[in-house]
């Protein structure tokens, strides 16, 4: 699964989101222990060694560093998230079409973004973009339970059916408007939002306990930068990170108007997938 060819549109600038000090970084070195683990796994699923070089290649070689992470991604079986047409693409450096025009994220922005979000286990979060369920399953590895929303129904029926045959009993999906989030469960120690927008949400925020953080692509339609707030006590702290390009949230956002405080994003190139 070396493929590097398919959907030139999709994937121009992705190798430039590379996270702040991955530069210079080879594959293949300082080799992980996790791996001769889960080498031993390979003759019971053969997307191990694809998996295992996913890993290597296009996660750690780029600064993702978070063990915890690294064990998820190695995990999750991205080719279960992914029409059987691009069952052979599972594991390329490549967001992949999954209908509807969304798309599944890269494997690195996946990882990327997990790692911004800090966990540690036994967290709640709140997912809004549900898309093929692949985010949401490695989250899950980590988290204690997993709020995921997704606006179009029929993607959100195929990725619970998915996330619930291959066990992810903490993942817990519906269909609806992700900007208003999901007071029910609200407050979470973690917000991850897999499409962009001009502004963050609002009620995101309010839906934020403090000292939790929202990881979000924030910009146009076309290109934005990564972005991850921090809620304190007397207010907000935002970070701009690396250049994404991500599918658009949908459905009443388009008419949201901003808060006074929102920061959006501009970036040059780079890109990432729902």
């Amino acid at each position: 699964m070396k493929a590097r060819s398919i959907l030139a549109a999709l994937v121009a600038g992705v190798l430039l989101a590379a996270a702040p000090g991955a530069c210079g970084k080879s594959a293949g070195t300082d080799a992980d222990p996790e791996e001769a683990v889960s080498e031993a796994q390979t003759a019971e699923d053969p997307t191990m060694n694809d998996r295992l070089d996913m890993v290597r290649e296009q996660i750690r070689a780029r600064g993702v560093s978070d063990p915890l992470v690294l064990k998820a991604m190695r995990k999750v079986p991205r080719h279960e998230f992914v029409p059987p047409e691009h069952h052979r693409m599972a594991y390329a450096d490549t967001p992949l079409p999954i209908g509807m025009e969304q798309t599944i994220s890269q494997p690195y922005i996946v990882a990327y973004m997990t790692e911004l979000a800090g966990l540690k286990g036994g967290e709640r979060v709140l997912e809004v973009g549900t898309g093929s369920g692949y985010q949401a399953a490695v989250l899950a590895e980590i988290a204690k339970e997993v709020y995921s929303i997704e606006i179009l129904c029929p993607l959100e029926q195929k990725a619970g059916a998915t996330l619930k045959r291959l066990g992810y009993r903490n993942v817990t999906t519906r269909c609806g408007d992700g900007y208003q989030g999901w007071a029910e469960h609200a407050p979470f120690d973690v917000v991850v939002v897999t499409a962009a927008a001009d502004h963050i949400p609002e009620p995101l925020i309010r839906q934020l306990r403090v000292g939790g953080r929202l990881v979000m692509p924030v910009g146009g339609s076309y290109l934005q930068e990564m972005m991850r707030l921090t809620k304190t006590a007397s207010g907000v702290h935002k970070e701009t990170l690396i250049p994404v390009r991500f599918v658009p949230l949908t459905g009443p956002l388009k008419e949201a108007k901003p808060p006074a405080d929102s920061t959006g994003g501009r970036a040059e190139e780079g890109e990432a997938g729902k």
